[in-house]
């Protein structure tokens, strides 16, 4: 793995919040000891300003914030520390994302997003931002595969790519398969998101990715 992504409350669909106390209590002793033991940067993932301040205060080099930078007090803790930042789109919440997500066009609202988020991230000094479409917050499978077969739209914004497919649920949709036998899925889901532009793929199964990633990067570099 290039970055290694420590979060502390889930946010799969229908998932509930937990309180800045218990999400600290899970993530800060694993990225205090993790900082000592790897060499590559640790991004803490997480839509909480204290969180973020604390663990990125105790050696964390990036945030990953699922709701897009719309807090801004966010805004203020990634300017405070310089520390780069992933910017995702979310429609709703975790706990309701998946309750018949609508959009007139989903390519060109994620874009506005992103273009409104990363103006207000710049002003509020943000030096390094990462935009990630969200796959599978509050979209339809059909929605997951138009970002995936669009991605190139979004690299227009000037921001590296992160795309995030991994076990999600719509290969389990298509293939019909359980989260724990959809390695095959998201390795194709992984190879169309670098060949169509993506920087940085967040995954579960890092070694067979990082396999298929060399092979996308190659015939991209080709």
């Amino acid at each position: 793995a290039d970055i290694i992504d420590i979060g502390g409350e889930s946010s799969r669909p229908g998932s509930k919040p937990v309180s800045e106390n218990n999400e600290l209590a899970r993530v800060l002793p694993v990225i205090t000891q993790l900082i000592d033991e790897v060499s590559v940067p640790i991004s803490i993932d997480t839509y909480k300003p204290l969180v973020a301040d604390t663990c990125v205060n105790a050696g964390a080099h990036l945030i990953n914030d699922v709701t897009g930078l719309t807090n801004p007090k966010m805004r203020m803790v990634a300017s405070q520390y310089n520390v780069p930042v992933v910017l995702m789109h979310m429609q709703g919440t975790p706990k309701i994302m998946q309750q018949n997500p609508f959009y007139e066009d989903v390519i060109k609202e994620i874009k506005a997003f992103f273009q409104q988020q990363i103006a207000s991230a710049q002003k509020a000094g943000i030096q390094q931002v990462i935009i990630d479409p969200g796959i599978g917050f509050g979209k339809t499978v059909e929605h997951n595969l138009k970002i995936l077969k669009h991605l190139e739209t979004f690299t227009s914004l000037g921001c590296p790519l992160l795309v995030g497919p991994s076990r999600k649920s719509f290969i389990g949709t298509i293939t019909g398969l359980p989260v724990n036998e959809r390695l095959e899925g998201t390795l194709a889901a992984v190879t169309v998101a670098v060949l169509n532009g993506a920087h940085i793929v967040r995954v579960h199964d890092v070694k067979e990715c990082k396999r298929a990633v060399q092979i996308a990067d190659a015939i991209r570099g080709v």
